[in-house]
């Protein structure tokens, strides 16, 4: 199955739920007018793109609409899939790795798939002919730890751990160490990620970013942040908590391939300005894709 295929099939709930809704809007109404606008609107918001993007993707819509004189469903389609583009097409979606080692800091709440996110990262990095060396800071959960030395074990990729209760940003230096040592082009970091204790997690992500500044001044940085696009209107929200503190490079979106809500996808870009990077939609290490927004418009938009 080709990029494309694997993507549309994993937006299948997505492309049915808009899509449905979408076709009946434009079989209620013969022509296009404000009421079907509002219709539209509506659409969008129930596909949690948000309130204030589809406001603002409908303003647009309405603009286009008078400009272009346009006056037929697919006209509009083909106008609402330029606007959305647009708004999806911010900042760049490629990761930037260009010095020897660079670091990838990888943050997010717990639950959201952080962890398969990095190993199925380091997999294709490591397929690219890369040496990449895991910390495992996320030292308060077991589990977080065991998954991720299995992952290392699969991809071929070099696992720094310590245990558990451990001082997170200690692992960060051990592996900033490793990754010296053994001369790898990437360091990849997992982190705590408990909301609810905000305060006492995002002390733990200053201490780890102080640790990489000093230790790795001149290496090039990501920090990325995984959403779990099943949450809904809530990413968004976890987007801005942690922008708060951190200064996200981009957004890993897991789990598209079994929810409906993959709009959010569009709601998190227009509110925060901050470009997805990857997406994922299955279960396997090729399922986690790099975003490209034409892809992602044409398996969502019929």
């Amino acid at each position: 199955m080709g990029f494309f295929d694997k993507l549309k099939s994993g937006l299948t709930k997505t492309k049915e739920s808009f899509n449905d809704r979408m076709n009946q809007v434009f079989s209620n109404f013969r022509k296009v007018d404000e009421n079907m606008l509002e219709e539209l609107e509506e659409v969008l918001i129930m596909s949690d793109i948000g309130v204030d993007t589809s406001v603002k993707i409908i303003a647009d819509l309405r603009t286009k609409i008078k400009k272009e004189k346009i006056e037929n469903e697919e006209d509009v389609k083909s106008a609402l899939k330029e606007i959305i583009k647009d708004i999806l097409e911010v900042g760049d979606t490629e990761l930037h790795l260009e010095t020897t080692p660079s670091v990838i800091l990888v943050v997010g709440v717990n639950g959201v798939g952080k962890t398969t996110s990095i190993g199925k990262m380091a997999s294709q990095l490591v397929k690219q002919g890369k040496k990449v060396v895991v910390a495992a800071a996320d030292t308060f959960r077991a589990a977080a730890v065991e998954q991720l030395e299995e992952w290392a074990k699969r991809s071929g990729s070099n696992l720094v751990k310590k245990e558990e209760g451990s001082d997170p940003a200690s692992v960060v230096y051990e592996a900033i160490e490793k990754t010296r040592e053994i001369g790898a082009d990437v360091l990849i970091c997992d982190t705590a990620g408990r909301l609810h204790n905000k305060k006492y997690l995002m002390d733990e992500l200053a201490k780890i970013k102080k640790v990489i500044e000093k230790e790795m001044p001149e290496a090039s940085k990501e920090v990325l942040l995984v959403l779990d696009a099943e949450t809904g209107q809530n990413a968004i929200l976890q987007v801005k908590a942690f922008k708060e503190t951190t200064d996200l490079t981009g957004i890993i979106l897991t789990k598209l391939d079994g929810t409906s809500k993959g709009g959010v996808v569009i709601g998190i870009v227009s509110e925060n300005q901050i470009p997805i990077k990857f997406i994922g939609v299955g279960e396997q290490i090729e399922d986690m894709q790099k975003f490209e927004a034409n892809g992602f418009l044409d398996a969502m938009i019929e």
